[in-house]
């Protein structure tokens, strides 16, 4: 795809679906985004075994973004979400700013963690002694499990040992950088840190100088929270050649300085701070969720992110010097193209290879971006129609089948508030309206 689609959520379904199928090699794109209703029996038996006591399958709409262009390449981005504004908002925002450089974006370090939590009652002086041979024997009681990853450029980065006894007694840590390439690595973390345990617990018990001592391991599991594994999306243009989406020259001015204040605002008091990053993760979400990420794991590190420095603040920033307009975001995202969902689940392969097959740092651009896109078209509508204005009007067609309109009532009720603020109240009653001309 290498140019702007326009009108393309005017297009019917089926013309949507034929379109989304020139982008992937797959000859049978169109019927996986037709039957996932009704499944053949060979994916619902992976649907089956992805859960406990499945009786059904909950299905949620998937959706597509076209117009992302990311550092001079043009992708249609794959979104899995039931927040009508939300698809709509990232598609327009990235159409306008594809039109003006498109979205830059870099993977600033991909390292992810794990640490063995550990209990020890003796000195710490002890510890540090045997930490040169403990650190040789975890690299070579481990070459079995890093092999793989190793070949692909991945593994144990480093070893470290933490001391918290400071703060709670006898505890102590060991933390583990890793690499692992394309794949999420969760697995492939724990697998290692719990060998690491083992490992551990067998060494200091048997050592003749320490065994008089005790060490328990608490647990031993990959953290969440990866802070050094960080993406940076960004969009920027000049006021004085270019107009923000729907404004003139002088018009742009102001909106850009509204959105630079209320990025401040949202970097300053953490209240509004929570739903201005709400807003970024529903774009970063569906698409995490579409490609079979795991949506809890990216959330939760970017709130502790967002809190890292002792204040919940903005995970997006924005700076504003003379006319020159420039709006970023830093996010850490620990993702995978490979393994568990991504290959399992058949829209999961199929958004990725819509995606062009990115390999995990090119995935953390595209997420990044959505949440940018999703984060830019929210300030955008909140500081000039608000917020309510355009969401509703999405939200129309889901206040219509609530009401159960027929397809004429339907029609009747998307003409008249074409122009028109849009309210589950004054939808009820237009129909009720029509209702009673139609019986009387």
């Amino acid at each position: 795809m290498s140019k702007i689609v326009s009108g393309f959520s005017k297009l019917t379904k089926q013309e949507k679906i034929k379109w989304v199928s020139t982008l992937v090699d797959d000859a049978s794109t169109q019927a996986t985004l037709v039957n996932q209703l009704a499944p053949p029996e060979k994916t619902q038996k992976i649907f089956d075994g992805l859960s406990e006591n499945v009786i059904s399958n909950y299905v949620l709409p998937f959706s597509v973004a076209p117009n992302f262009l990311i550092n001079g390449k043009s992708y249609c981005v794959p979104m899995v979400t039931e927040e009508s504004s939300v698809v709509a908002a990232a598609a327009s925002a990235a159409k306008f700013w594809a039109l003006r450089g498109g979205i830059q974006a870099e993977v600033l370090s991909m390292t992810k963690l794990g640490q063995v939590h550990f209990s020890w009652n003796g000195p710490k002086e002890d510890l540090l002694h045997i930490w040169d041979e403990l650190l040789e024997l975890f690299r070579v009681a481990t070459k079995d499990l890093t092999k793989n990853m190793q070949a692909r450029g991945g593994g144990i980065q480093k070893i470290e040992l933490k001391d918290f006894t400071e703060v709670e007694p006898e505890y102590y840590q060991i933390l583990v950088s890793f690499d692992t390439k394309d794949s999420m690595g969760a697995n492939f973390i724990n697998s290692v840190l719990e060998r690491m345990a083992d490992l551990l617990e067998d060494f200091v018990g048997s050592h003749p100088h320490l065994k008089a001592y005790q060490l328990e391991v608490i647990m031993a599991i990959l953290s969440n929270y990866t802070p050094e594994c960080i993406v940076r999306a960004s969009v920027e243009c000049d006021l004085t050649e270019d107009e923000l989406p729907g404004c003139g020259h002088e018009e742009s001015r102001t909106v850009a300085h509204k959105i630079h204040k209320a990025v401040r605002i949202a970097e300053i008091d953490p209240h509004r701070a929570a739903t201005h990053n709400k807003g970024i993760f529903n774009g970063v979400d569906a698409v995490i969720i579409a490609t079979g990420n795991d949506f809890r794991a990216v959330e939760a590190c970017g709130h502790a992110y967002a809190g890292r420095n002792g204040q919940y603040t903005s995970l997006s920033h924005c700076e504003l010097t003379d006319n020159k307009f420039k709006f970023w975001i830093d996010l850490p995202l620990a993702v995978g193209t490979v393994g568990g969902l991504t290959t399992l689940h058949p829209l999961a392969k199929l958004s990725l290879e819509l995606l062009g097959k990115p390999n995990a740092e090119e995935l953390m651009q595209i997420v990044a971006a959505a949440g940018l896109m999703q984060n830019y078209a929210a300030l955008k509508s909140l500081v000039t129609t608000g917020i309510q204005h355009g969401h509703m009007k999405m939200h129309l067609s889901n206040i219509i089948n609530h009401l159960e309109a027929s397809t004429l009532e339907t029609q009747a009720i998307l003409d008249h508030f074409k122009d028109k603020k849009v309210s589950f109240t004054g939808v009820r009653e237009y129909l009720a309206q029509l209702r009673q001309k139609t019986m009387g």
